[in-house]
């Protein structure tokens, strides 16, 4: 079914729950202004988000550090309208952001942030920002972070969203080009994160990745992806596969 089917649907389903969910957000956005501090999760009750957690505890995402950025980061303010109710902005598929593009289900956010063992020192280079959302998570975790977006709308939608939330942390910097060739100026990264489907693992990323660096994409081959963890030792690049994967096209 495609981004805007689904789109459609739930326009006309879940329009005045969205508008419920809406105010209640604008509330708890106001309040957390005032106390400079990320918002609470607008829509989603503190029981729902326990059972959110224990499900991504019980798929293999235990790093206590990444559930506690996804308890932090208010996925509902990164989707559209129309899925701001809780067992849609909190459920585990993706949900269509515009120009045929998604945000992922939190597992998969959770499972790649996971995988690129981030720390509070690191450097992390995003191709693909989406809605921000994965970057917000990011934020949490690491000194710096360079976020790449093809689509100009997107990126400023993205960074204009962390702003109206006081959550624009001075760590996150957002770039407007092309993501298959990386960002040279800032290289080498600690971690690279490619948040759409590649048929190759790009050489130019590699080369911007530092030794002893990770990075984590999904990869196409004979018809199906997987998510990949890329790890470069001692000038050697080493390949792993960890799940199967279901990502928009690298553009």
């Amino acid at each position: 079914m495609t981004s805007t089917v689904i789109a459609n649907i739930f326009d006309c389903m879940f329009a005045k729950s969205a508008a419920f969910c809406a105010g209640k957000d604008a509330q708890a956005t106001k309040q957390s202004l005032q106390l400079n501090q990320w918002p609470v999760v607008g829509c989603y009750m503190k029981s729902g988000m326990d059972r959110l957690i224990g499900n991504l505890e019980s798929k293999g995402v235990t790093d206590g550090n990444v559930l506690g950025a996804v308890r932090k980061v208010p996925r509902e303010q990164f989707v559209e309208h129309p899925f701001r109710v809780r067992d849609l902005c909190y459920g585990d598929s993706p949900l269509p952001i515009g120009h045929n593009q998604t945000i992922s289900s939190i597992y998969t956010v959770a499972l790649m942030t996971q995988a690129l063992g981030v720390c509070k020192d690191h450097k992390v280079l995003e191709v693909g920002t989406g809605s921000g959302y994965q970057a917000a998570v990011l934020s949490q975790l690491c000194a710096s972070v360079f976020t790449i977006e093809r689509i100009r709308d997107l990126s400023l939608k993205a960074r204009s969203v962390m702003e109206s939330l006081n959550a624009y942390r001075h760590n996150v910097t957002f770039i407007i080009g092309d993501g298959t060739i990386g960002f040279s100026e800032y290289a080498p990264y600690d971690r690279i994160i490619i948040t759409a489907c590649s048929p190759d693992i790009p050489a130019p990323l590699v080369n911007q990745l530092g030794e002893g660096g990770i990075m984590v994409l999904p990869v196409e081959r004979g018809g199906s992806q997987n998510i990949c963890v890329v790890e470069k030792k001692n000038g050697t690049v080493n390949v792993k596969d960890i799940a199967p994967a279901n990502f928009v096209k690298l553009i």
